[in-house]
């Protein structure tokens, strides 16, 4: 039965939804090619909300900070498009890629132009832009993302980031493919070191759900002061709607009917625009990367308030 539409009782509401799939916490495999994260507990699961006024609700392990990968890439896309504006979209598509996220099938035929913003391409193509607009992009995200969150402890995670680094022979191919084409501006090396600390950050899901309430927000920030115009911050959410799960986006638009980013942590952002934003962090992955508790607890969430963007 269907919660009543209008004021929702969010803490009885998360508990409602971790209780409901509870079987299938567990279910799936950590991300065993990044050394540092297969020996995370397959086992946790942690939900938390933000409310537009910074209020924040959560279930289970929802303060335990895990490795965010990639799911830092929508906020390294909304500080390039704040600091540099929609020339962005010149070097990276908007489609989904129907392709795995570190896939580099496309790029051949398209030219060094990744399809969007979030398969691994077309994030190295977004951090590349924010390196050469800020000179120090892993950095200026971590703050961004301190200051949105409110957390100052929130930091990068070295082991991770090693261990990305000495595994990441199809990142760097991919850089630098896309750099023999003219799409990359900064040396590959550097961009690829600025692009594993920020996959390395860790956060934990309230930090997540705080940190993303701008595209809840219509393009505000925690402090009222405008990052993204109303117009980007809708164009981020479509993005992440029909992009943000890799190549079972349609699956998670068809379940849960959010726009979502998850990252091969186990977690997943998703925004009810006007109203919140939900994080939700559970290591077991599927076939496409993403985190089968996480997706389902999302899925009934929607099921059971009726928020969706549909």
């Amino acid at each position: 039965m269907a919660v009543e539409a209008g004021p929702f009782d969010y803490a009885a509401l998360l508990e409602r939804v971790a209780a409901d799939i509870a079987s299938l916490v567990g279910s799936g495999t950590p991300a065993e090619y990044i050394p540092a994260l297969a020996t995370v507990d397959p086992g946790s699961f942690g939900m938390a909300l933000a409310d537009l006024d910074g209020n924040v609700y959560g279930v289970g392990d929802w303060r335990t900070p895990f490795s965010t990968q990639s799911i830092t890439k929508v906020f390294a896309l909304a500080l390039a498009l704040a600091e540099g504006g929609d020339s962005l979209w010149e070097r990276v598509g908007r489609e989904p890629s129907g392709n795995p996220f570190n896939s580099l099938v496309q790029l051949e035929y398209e030219n060094g132009i990744p399809r969007n913003p979030f398969i691994n391409a077309g994030a190295l193509v977004v951090t590349d832009r924010l390196q050469t607009l800020t000179g120090d992009a892993s950095s200026e995200l971590l703050e961004f993302l301190r200051q949105e969150s409110g957390n100052p402890g929130i930091g990068f995670d070295a082991e991770v980031a090693a261990s990305e680094q000495e595994h990441g022979d199809r990142n760097a191919a991919v850089a630098h493919f896309m750099a023999s084409y003219g799409n990359i501006d900064n040396p590959v090396p550097a961009l690829l070191d600025h692009y594993f600390w920020q996959c390395s950050i860790e956060m934990s899901c309230a930090d997540l759900a705080l940190a993303g309430r701008f595209l809840a927000r219509h393009g505000l920030r925690a402090d009222g002061s405008r990052l993204l115009t109303r117009s980007e911050a809708k164009q981020i959410n479509a993005v992440m709607l029909t992009c943000g799960t890799y190549d079972a986006a349609g699956e998670f638009a068809y379940r849960v009917g959010l726009p979502g980013k998850s990252g091969v942590g186990g977690g997943i952002v998703a925004v009810v625009p006007g109203l919140c934003t939900l994080a939700v962090w559970s290591p077991g992955l599927d076939a496409q990367g993403n985190s089968v508790a996480g997706v389902a607890a999302l899925d009934r969430f929607t099921t059971l308030t009726g928020l969706s963007v549909f």
